[in-house]
């Protein structure tokens, strides 16, 4: 038969067409050239996203590799190690035979990471280690033997069959054994083979054997003479316990005759694995515990290497940056997620700014300005901080400006080599500021350099009060203190790119020098607290009310007149030229023209893609479903819904009618009239809206899939009523 009538007359299966080309889906440089503003450059512009963005791509991976080689680095020792004692017959003398070797991994809860990190692991442990890697999660390992199949599957790479006794497979996994089955009609696999540990022992002796073969070249992978086989839980909070306990005691029972390594994921806390497993079982566990780094650090580093740097021109606003943040913080904690959000919004500016063709390299920027058509000079008059500009100079370099194309050129040319010179001396000057002040109490302008980047993106820094308790508590740092910051800011000025930063770096050099040359100002400030301790030692003396606000009015009268030291003197040179660098370059990206080029500003669109409100797009959904299904029998001008519209969008719009609880019976009766009419019924017969065994079930459908949805509940207030869970609508 080729076709199928009933789907319970039968089961059919086909064979899939491998000839058969895969539906193709518009690709983005289609994205770019369909509905783009400014479609003469959009080609100039995918291939500025696509350059820029495989450069951050490249750099975020690695720079990730860097973060998790300490840990990975630790496992890789521990699995050697483990084997090692294994291979010198002194097992028993480590552990007792019947201990597994086990590393409990805390990763943090940022969940969307871990993915990373084990695919990192197990390459690693393959490519020194050993070749025995198989990795499972809890969502395919409900019961024992899905479990075990699994392992099975992934250390042998053959398809598993479970054992005959198992005949109450789910359907999910005989669905899997037709894929499997079909897999083998099309593309020879290995035999099939029963699902036991026995049989694993079995096929590792298989292997060793193999691989010690003499006279048979060994690769470095199996250079041990019997490597570990590692099994990896990327989630165990998430496995059910009785199938862990089982799969444990199972394993412990092959322990002298298979080589068994585990590594957990942990996410929250390492009592997970007595809470989930009893003492009886955990005894059977050797394990050691490693802690990865933080998810914040993680993120305070890539923010430091990709984000808070002159090496790319793309920038983020400070509404842009919050949002991200705040997705970061308040939901995953997932770094990964936090760099997707960046390709999102990189990939939005260059395709809504058609201006983002200068978003480049200052070398290609000023050629791409060179060939600006009249188009794109018109775009940049229309910019607000362009028009800021204009407004600053004189009329008649207003009117050529405004007028003529090729001094407008000129002028851009110009513009864009003051950007990047602002990039280039703001972010050594916001790692200075950073320096100084995230180790002073309550830390007034952040802890993280985010926080201080975030403050000035939004003000001008040195007009908030957080900025000017800052100073006052750097006056009050004492010589060694100061001197250890100040050398920690000429580091940062060392390593600038910029003839200013260099400038500022042979000054503060200069300061340094002083500071050390500094020999007698401990005796000064030694001389001076003697004199202003002299008032202090008359007030322990026995003294009425008007002894006590002479002596203190002495003491004010001395402070204000009393000789500054040369420390002192030099402390506050230091700190001028600190908040003239300040003032110098952390003023607002906004007051730099030409910034729109660069910065990505569109916070509600990072929201709306990053920050999903599902209540809100299924409301939409069941309120107007002609703009999702674009059937034109449903469209409406008054906003109300076509009587032909699905069941479910006829029920949630007659609930929204009703009050916090609904009864059925009317509810049903509303929804047969609603029906009725869609059927073209006539609306003066006996039989229009009568609720006939159809109507009944498609009904109770409806309404099952809005409590489904989380729109009504059951209540036991009244019988014959649910209530309702949501108010208003779209």
């Amino acid at each position: 038969m080729s076709t199928t009538s009933s789907v319970s007359t039968g089961c059919f299966v086909f064979k899939p067409d491998i000839k058969k080309k895969k539906k193709s889906f518009p690709s983005l440089d289609d994205y770019f050239t369909h509905g783009c503003e400014g479609a003469e450059t959009s080609d100039i512009r995918f291939r500025l996203f696509h350059d820029l963005w495989n450069k951050i791509k490249t750099d975020t991976e690695h720079l990730q590799d860097e973060l998790n080689r300490q840990i990975l680095d630790s496992l890789l020792d521990f699995t050697r190690k483990c084997s090692s004692t294994r291979q010198h017959d002194d097992w028993a003398s480590q552990m007792r035979a019947s201990e597994i070797p086990t590393a409990a991994l805390m990763l943090g809860v940022n969940v969307p990471d871990h993915d990373m990190t084990f695919q990192s692991l197990s390459e690693l442990l393959q490519q020194s280690v050993t070749p025995h890697v198989a990795s499972v999660q809890a969502k395919e390992c409900a019961a024992l033997k899905h479990l075990m199949k699994r392992v099975l599957e992934r250390l042998m790479h053959t398809v598993v069959v479970a054992a005959a006794a198992d005949d109450d497979d789910d359907d999910d996994d005989d669905e899997e054994k037709e894929e499997a089955a079909l897999k083998q009609s099309v593309t020879p696999v290995h035999k099939s083979v029963h699902c036991s540990l026995s049989v694993l022992c079995e096929w590792y002796n298989t292997q060793t054997k193999k691989s010690n073969t003499p006279g048979k070249k060994r690769s470095s992978q199996s250079k041990d003479q019997h490597p570990p086989v590692v099994i990896i839980f990327k989630d165990l909070e998430a496995f059910n316990q009785k199938v862990l306990q089982d799969f444990i005691l199972i394993c412990s029972r092959y322990i002298e005759r298979l080589p068994l390594m585990f590594i957990f994921g942990i996410a929250t806390s390492p009592s997970t694995i007595q809470h989930m497993l009893p003492h009886s079982v955990s005894s059977l566990l050797c394990i050691e515990l490693f802690q990865s780094l933080s998810c914040t650090q993680h993120l305070a580093t890539v923010m430091d290497k990709l984000i808070l740097t002159s090496k790319f021109p793309f920038k983020l606003t400070g509404k842009v940056m919050q949002v991200l943040i705040s997705l970061f913080l308040y939901h995953d904690f997932s770094v990964r997620n936090f760099i997707k959000g960046v390709q999102m919004a990189l990939l939005e500016h260059f395709h809504s700014q058609p201006l983002s063709v200068l978003c480049c390299k200052k070398k290609e920027a000023l050629r791409n300005a060179v060939h600006l058509s009249h188009e794109g000079l018109e775009r940049i008059r229309q910019l607000p901080s362009f028009t800021r500009y204009v407004d600053k100079q004189e009329s008649q370099e207003q009117v050529g400006l405004l007028k003529d194309d090729a001094h407008l050129q000129e002028v851009c040319q110009k513009l864009i080599k003051d950007l990047h010179k602002y990039h280039k001396n703001y972010y050594p000057t916001l790692r200075c500021l950073h320096a100084l002040t995230s180790s002073l109490p309550r830390y007034p302008l952040g802890k993280q350099i985010r926080e201080l980047h975030l403050i000035c993106l939004e003000k001008n820094v040195w007009e908030t009060e957080d900025y000017q308790s800052a100073m006052k508590l750097l006056k009050m740092l004492a010589k060694d203190e100061l001197i250890a910051l100040l050398q920690r800011c000429a580091e940062i000025l060392r390593s600038a790119n910029s003839k200013k930063m260099k400038s500022a770096l042979v000054q503060l050099e200069d300061m340094l020098s002083k500071f050390k040359q500094l020999d007698g100002g401990s005796e000064v400030v030694q001389c001076d607290e003697e004199s202003l301790t002299s008032p202090v030692k008359n007030l322990q003396k026995k003294t009425d009310l008007y002894q006590l606000q002479k002596a203190l009015l002495e003491m004010n009268e001395s402070r204000r007149t009393k000789k500054r030291s040369p420390f002192e003197n030099l402390r506050s040179e230091a700190l001028e030229f600190i908040d003239n660098l300040v003032k110098s370059h952390l003023y607002l990206p906004e007051c730099q023209t030409l910034n729109e080029v660069c910065y990505y500003s569109s916070s509600s669109s990072v929201r709306c893609h990053l920050n999903a409100t599902p209540r809100t797009s299924i409301q939409a959904a069941l309120s107007s479903p002609y703009y999702y299904l674009l059937n034109e029998s449903l469209k409406t001008d008054d906003g109300s819904i076509s009587n032909a519209a699905p069941d479910i969008c006829i029920a949630y719009k007659l609930h929204l009618e009703c009050g916090r609880l609904i009864n059925l019976y009317d509810w049903m009766q509303a929804f047969s009239t609603v029906v009725s009419a869609a059927e073209g019924n006539d609306p003066n017969s006996d039989n229009f809206g009568k609720v006939d065994d159809v109507k009944h079930a498609r009904f109770i459908r409806a309404v099952s899939e809005m409590e489904f949805l989380g729109f009504i509940k059951s209540t036991k207030q009244k019988t014959d009523h649910v209530a309702r869970l949501t108010w208003g609508g779209c």
